[in-house]
């Protein structure tokens, strides 16, 4: 849980003025995209935090979690399928938000790995 905090904190700096920025180049669609993208990216880390933990536990139930798994990617695939077929968010937006994190996430894992 201590990487999901440090993301989630530093990718608050990142990903605010960037749609910020990016409301001068596209009024609507790019930052909601970026900011989705950003949620998202949260979204899929914290659920994934969830399952490493639950396997590390002996008494969770294995099968339960590759459930649970399926269901998020679902759930996350449902959700950017109607967001782009409505074109409420610009794919672009969306990838440079998920990036973000994604980026976040190895940067914190390749600390957490030196053991900074």
């Amino acid at each position: 849980m201590e990487i999901l905090k440090r993301v989630i904190k530093k990718s608050i700096f990142i990903i605010l003025p960037l749609a910020a920025i990016s409301f001068f180049i596209e009024s609507r669609r790019l930052p909601l995209g970026i900011l989705m993208g950003w949620l998202f990216g949260i979204f899929n880390l914290r659920s994934l935090t969830r399952n490493v933990e639950g396997l590390l536990r002996p008494d969770k139930a294995t099968a339960k979690i590759v459930v649970l798994n399926m269901a998020r990617l679902l759930m996350l695939f449902t959700a950017i399928f109607f967001l782009v077929y409505y074109r409420v968010v610009n794919v672009i937006g969306l990838l440079i938000g998920f990036t973000v994190v994604f980026a976040l996430i190895l940067i914190e894992g390749w600390k957490v790995g030196k053991g900074e």
